[in-house]
Order: structure tokens, then sequence, then C-alpha cells
């Protein structure tokens, strides 16, 4: 029997087919039509949620219920029978929970869902372990009672984010869900000093509005800016054997700048569908401007304007950053940005680009900040130097992010060797080089654990 065409392949989906006709007609595949569906509904029923089911009008039982139920039909729809892993997973994480002993919690949960781990840690710290030997952020979002399991289901698989996230916090879900999140937020805030004689009533209305006006430009650029620079030109017999060294850096650079907009439409409009529930809110800037920016997932002007890797890297899937630092980071003994990238990779999937990806990553980040420990006070001296350092930076680590993410879209190992051999693994040499023959000088206030109360007694005593 002959094959299935290539074209017919990427139509296919274990979900719904009902939006089969507007996949062809579009030219789309039928899961991201899928994905683009639920999402745009998923924004509307937010705003229902916000208004209709708010917390004032109905208990913190009716909307766990209808934001898990609204959130597994999400699932059903873009992922069919493959929607039963998750579920089983979901189920069986629980049954462990409420089952395992306190020491034993977080173990058996590392192996799946960001949101799962980030449960069995807090739950862990807040009954398994004494609360001196907390951080301050630890301590605040320790959970010292089990949920339930209407909470749990609706924190893992509530409409919201069940589908392309970002992960959150179970204390900052349920506050929303109860009615506390926004208001917990402003008591930060001394509003008689400005002038209220009661709390204000933020709106995420403006913010959920520009949010899907940069989903809309991104949507124009990936429809423009990637469908004219594929990922498989990197792959291409012309570019990696024909062109000039400095023409394909400048390229891989186009392609890696042109693979972004997919990822700028996703996570703003998940971002957006939060926001339209009334979760999200993070406070009150210093110009006194309420912020909607809990959940936000990337900051573009920051990944676009980043002067080095860490920078960058901060403002890119801040969500998972965060998630990385709390489960791994900030708890491992030894070697965390190591462990942390490989966890990162071990997280995201098993193609051999990803851990191409973070391995590079790990060199790149041990360079960048040996350079960076070693030189950067040279150029703090004048505005002008400080310029000059900062436009090289800014090329440099722009080039470095397009050469290490690059077989992150690739995926498959043969193209990402076949590329990295025809830029003669410059980065890797070069970053190699830096490790090992530049001293190394610890950063300026650097702290990878966070303080305890227990740390900070004993610093008073010694």
């Amino acid at each position: 029997m002959a094959a299935a065409p290539l074209s017919s392949l990427s139509h296919r989906t274990t979900g719904s087919t009902c939006l089969h006709p507007l996949s062809r007609l579009l030219g789309i595949p039928l899961d991201q039509v899928n994905f683009v569906a639920c999402q745009l509904v998923a924004l509307f029923a937010a705003f229902w949620f916000r208004i209709y089911l708010s917390p004032g009008k109905t208990s913190p039982e009716v909307r766990h219920t209808f934001a898990t139920i609204f959130g597994i039909y999400f699932v059903i729809f873009c992922f069919g029978w493959y929607s039963a892993h998750l579920f089983v997973l979901v189920l069986m994480c629980y049954g462990i929970m409420v089952t395992a002993s306190i020491s034993n919690i977080p173990r058996p949960l590392m192996i799946v869902t960001q949101k799962i781990t980030t449960l069995a840690f807090q739950v862990h710290d807040g009954l398994g372990r004494r609360a001196e030997d907390l951080s301050a952020e630890q301590l605040r979002l320790a959970i010292k009672v089990k949920p339930s399991f209407l909470e749990y289901l609706s924190y893992l698989l509530n409409f919201m984010s069940v589908i392309a996230g970002p992960c959150n916090n179970f204390k900052d879900y349920t506050a929303f869900i109860e009615g506390r999140h926004i208001h917990m937020k402003l008591l930060e805030v001394n509003w008689k000093q400005k002038g209220f004689h009661s709390l204000p009533e933020p709106s995420p209305t403006g913010p959920v509005i520009h949010k899907l006006c940069m989903t809309l430009v991104a949507l124009l650029l990936f429809l423009t800016l990637t469908k004219t620079f594929p990922v498989t030109c990197l792959m291409d017999d012309s570019f990696v054997h024909r062109a000039n060294f400095l023409t394909r850096l400048g390229y891989l650079y186009v392609v890696m700048q042109a693979s972004k907009p997919k990822y700028y439409f996703a996570w703003t409009l998940a971002d957006a569908v939060n926001n339209a529930a009334g979760f999200g809110f993070s406070g009150v800037d210093k110009n006194g401007n309420f912020c909607w920016d809990l959940l936000s997932n990337l900051n573009i002007w920051k990944i676009e304007t980043a002067t080095s890797f860490k920078m960058y890297l901060e403002n890119w899937n801040i969500q998972t950053a965060i998630w990385l630092k709390r489960v791994c980071y900030e708890r491992v003994p030894w070697y965390p940005t190591v462990l942390t990238f490989v966890l990162s990779a071990l997280w995201h999937g098993v193609y051999p680009g990803y851990y191409f990806t973070f391995l590079t990553g790990i060199l790149v980040t041990l360079a960048a900040r040996t350079v960076r420990n070693n030189y950067r006070y040279c150029f703090l001296s004048s505005r002008t130097l400080k310029l000059v350092y900062d436009v090289v930076t800014w090329a440099v680590t722009q080039l470095a992010v397009s050469y290490t993410v690059a077989p992150f879209v690739m995926l498959a190992a043969e193209p990402t060797i076949s590329l990295y051999k025809s830029m003669y693994f410059y980065l890797h040499i070069i970053s190699l080089l830096i490790i090992i023959f530049l001293p190394v000088r610890p950063q300026a206030h650097m702290q990878r654990h966070p303080q305890t109360l227990n740390s900070v007694n004993k610093k008073k005593a010694d």
C-alpha cells in the first residue's frame, strides 16, 4: 500500500475532526487549528466566568467545578483518546499524594507535569519541613492542608491553563477561585496615602486587549515571516555546504527570529485567557499602575534587547524558568546549573535536538557568566563605554542564542550535527576556551540558596 501523502498527515489528529474543513482551507495542521479554537473559546469563557461566576455570586466549589469540566472538555477536544494518558497520571498522582508519607511526596511526582511537581514540593514544604528551614518565598507558598480532590482537579485541569499553561502556584490559584487573589495584592499598598477611601477594583480588560493585539501581531508574523524563513532552510544543502560562514551566521539568526512568533502567539494568548478570567493580577508598580503579569510567560522587549544569555533566559518561558528554579536550582546540593539544564531537557521530551540545545546552553551560560564577572566592571566607568559594552553584548547574545536553540527547533540529531559542523562548532570551542583559561571570579551579590530563618540566625550568632 502506498504511503499517505505528507499533506494528508498534517491534517490528522486524535482529537476532534469537526474543524477539518477549516484546516484544509487554511493549510494549517488540524491539531494547531484545534489548539487555537480552544484558546479562543477559553478567552470568551474566561470573560463569562469572571462576570457571571464571580466569587461574590457563586461558591468556590461551583467555580472549581466549572473550570475543571471545561478544561477536561478542551483536553478531549484537542487530544481525543490520548487525553486518557493525562487523566490517568493526574488520578495516580493524587492517590500518591493522599496516601504517601510526607517525606516521600516530591520524589514519585517528579516524573509528571510542572503543576504536580510544584504542588508536591509546596505540600512537602508545608507538611514535611520546619518553618525555620524554609525561605520567605517557600514559607509563603507552603501548603499546610492537602487539597481536596475537587481543588486538585481544578488546579491541574482548569480550562484557562490546561491547553497552553502557564504553570502557577496552588495558593495563588485557590485565592483566585475564592475571590481573594486581587484583594491580597491590593492590601500590600497604603491606599489612604494615595487618596482612596476604599480598595480600588482593577479591571483586566485593558491588559487583555493589549495582549490580544500582541497576539494578532504575532499571528501575522507567523503567517508571513515564519512561512518565508522556515527551519527547513537550515537543512538545505546550499546553505550548509555552499554559503560562507558569515552568511550562514546571519541567516541562522534570521531563521531563529522567524521561529519565535508561534511562541509569542501561544504564550501571550494563554496569558490573556487567564487575565480575562480575573487571574494574573500581580500588584501595583512604582508608578501606581495595576500589573497583570503574574502569569506572563515572556517579556518580548527584554528578550529582543537582552545583553546577556542570563537576561534572555529569564524573560523567555518565564514560568518554566521559575519552576526550574524552585524545584531544582534552589534545592540541589551541587552542580545546580548543570542539573537544572538536564531537568529542563528531560521535561521537554526525547528529541535529540533538545539535548543538544541544553548541553550547549550549559557551556554558553558558564562561559557568559565567566566573561561578565571578569570584564563587565571595566566598562562601567563611563556612559560611552557602557553603551559600547551593551551593543556588543547584545549582538553576541542574539547570535549565541540562535546557535544554541537551533537544534531545539530542528529536533533531529543529523541536521543538528550537519549545521554545527558547517559552523565549525565555533561557539562550543570559544565557550570551552573561556571556561578553561579565564579565572573564575565570584559573582557580585550571588546567592543561589535563598535565606532561611535558620541561616539568618546563624549569621547573627557568628
